[in-house]
């Protein structure tokens, strides 16, 4: 829209802040009908035409662009705008339709870094919980170009967006999952917990949890690659959300039945891992109340921890540390306060019938029946019936 173009924005909400229901309504004219629709048009964007041009600049080499003086950040402020639209899974389908899926997941290589991460996060923008653009990425071989910026990227911002990418395609895809196995991922997992990066590391924990929750199988796997003694030492992390998250793959770990012929962790690890149980409760019986409250999923799954692996329940419960006064109380009733049906409200609190209501006809559920003889009404003439036309008292 053109800067020296009538004020349609503002116009807009002159109208609406004149519309104020004070007024009797009138038809239209044909003049003020035109001038409504010019305004509303203005207003709006047509989302598949800026897709397709969003797509044309895609497709044009780096090197061209360049030499137009389109900037870095333009292209960043582009595949923001992108973003906004592919948020709408038919959107997110349509990119493909249009030809922009393959020239997005090609900027995933551009020269600059910023790009490459921004181009990461639209992908996890279309590809999260939606198995069609999973499947379109997988089919385009999306996941490659995210496996090398995952595993070698330079910037570890681009290695966290990449990561985050691949977590959303590959939840709840098992052919996802199969080639990330295939892939190697795990091993990059493994290295991904040595970064210095928490932002890294929490991602890399929550993905390993989920493929630990999801395949119980694969907990053998882990346990060769040395994942035990990476995640013992992440549950001593000053970061909440990194204890937790390692607290969470001990325990997908602890709970695995499958090997019981090889055991779950070394003796060693053992040792190591009820050492550090028993530093988190020490820790956790120190913490003031507000602390406490936090730590809620941390003090369960330390008790959990303990009951898996030494079948018995932790200290907490004798102190009084798992479930604190309160936690257990089930939560406000503010579904019946606020959504229950107005006859079912009635019909229990009497005390809300008003003149006005007890004279009308009381409301049938079950159909018509025989008027209720004059003599069986009691009291004043105020007097009412229940919904079913029985006199109170009878049945």
């Amino acid at each position: 829209m053109a800067k020296d173009g009538p004020n349609w924005d503002g116009l807009l909400k002159w109208s609406i802040a004149h519309s104020d229901g004070t007024r009797p309504t009138r038809n239209l004219s044909e003049e003020d009908r035109r001038w409504f629709m010019e305004a509303m048009q203005a207003q709006s964007v047509d989302v598949i035409k800026r897709m397709k041009e969003i797509t044309l600049v895609m497709q044009t080499p780096e090197q061209v662009l360049e030499a137009q003086g389109v900037t870095a950040a333009d292209l960043e402020d582009m595949l923001d705008e992108l973003q906004e639209h592919v948020e709408s899974i038919d959107m997110a389908n349509d990119l493909h339709s249009i030809g922009g899926l393959v020239p997005l997941l090609g900027y995933l290589k551009n020269s600059h870094a910023n790009i490459r991460a921004k181009a990461a996060e639209v992908v996890t923008t279309i590809v999260q919980n939606n198995p069609r653009s999973q499947q379109l990425v997988m089919e385009a071989n999306g996941l490659e170009p995210l496996l090398t910026n995952f595993t070698s990227d330079p910037d570890v911002t681009v290695r966290t967006k990449a990561l985050g990418a691949i977590s959303s395609l590959i939840r709840h895809n098992k052919p996802g999952i199969t080639a990330f196995r295939l892939a190697n991922g795990y091993a990059a997992l493994r290295d991904a917990l040595s970064s210095e990066s928490v932002r890294f590391q929490r991602k890399a924990l929550n993905l390993v949890h989920y493929l630990l929750h999801e395949n119980s199988s694969d907990c053998n796997l882990v346990s060769e690659l040395g994942f035990p003694r990476i995640l013992l030492h992440l549950a001593s992390s000053e970061d909440t959300e990194v204890r937790e998250a390692a607290l969470r793959g001990l325990f997908e770990l602890a709970r695995d039945k499958t090997r019981e012929t090889s055991g779950r962790v070394s003796e060693d690890d053992d040792d190591k891992l009820r050492k550090l149980l028993q530093e988190r409760i020490n820790s956790i019986s120190l913490m003031s109340p507000e602390d406490l409250g936090a730590a809620r999923e941390e003090r369960h799954l330390v008790d959990s921890l303990w009951k898996t692996c030494y079948n018995e329940p932790s200290s907490l419960h004798e102190k009084g540390l798992l479930v604190l006064p309160g936690e257990d109380a089930p939560p406000p009733d503010v579904a019946s306060k606020h959504f229950e049906p107005p006859l079912r409200a009635w019909a229990a609190n009497p005390s809300t019938k008003t003149p006005e209501t007890e004279t009308k006809a009381t409301p049938l559920l079950l159909g018509a029946g025989p008027s209720p003889p004059i003599a069986d009404v009691q009291g004043s003439s105020g007097a009412t019936e229940d919904a079913n036309g029985i006199s109170e008292g009878k049945q």
